[in-house]
């Protein structure tokens, strides 16, 4: 056989063989593991408390989400406020929300101080928001005093002993 005409079959072999490949890849796609987050199912607006109303589950290509950094489940979103607009059907970065305020500024709050069996309590003008276990500075509305304590779940303010 002239080595032109061989090289015309082989190629004409060669191009049916890719025509195959690709016949059956088109039919057989590989899917991609995928991942189901919770979105926003409108814009959920800064300061917003987040509900479950306002969530929708998504189906995301698992490698095109950064996972350790947007929450997974709904539940772990339940009541938490948003710190920037949030936008419907984008997973939800973990630093854009954050836990309500117990305590916000200018509010008064209860003041405990206790040491041993003495139990003191007081009434203060709080100075900044904060939320469970931080720490908040507060005025003494007898005294003028600026105090600072932890936040309690309750709503009042530990200070600790000096």
């Amino acid at each position: 056989m002239p080595t032109a005409a061989r090289h015309l079959r082989q190629g004409w072999v060669a191009g049916l063989l890719l025509a195959a490949i690709l016949l059956v890849v088109a039919a057989n796609p590989v899917s991609a593991a995928e991942l189901d987050l919770p979105v926003p199912r409108a814009t959920i607006y800064p300061g917003d408390v987040i509900g479950g109303e306002q969530l929708v589950d998504r189906a995301f290509i698992a490698h095109t989400v950064a996972r350790a950094g947007v929450f997974d489940g709904r539940d772990a979103l339940l009541g938490k406020v948003a710190r920037r607009t949030l936008l419907p059907g984008q997973p939800i970065p973990i630093s854009a929300v954050r836990d309500p305020y117990v305590v916000t500024q200018g509010k008064t709050a209860m003041v405990v101080f206790e040491a041993g069996g003495l139990v003191i309590t007081s009434h203060a003008t709080v100075l900044q928001n904060a939320g469970v276990g931080e720490v908040v500075s507060l005025r003494n509305n007898d005294s003028g005093t600026v105090i600072k304590g932890t936040v309690a779940a309750d709503g009042t303010v530990r200070l600790a002993t000096p």
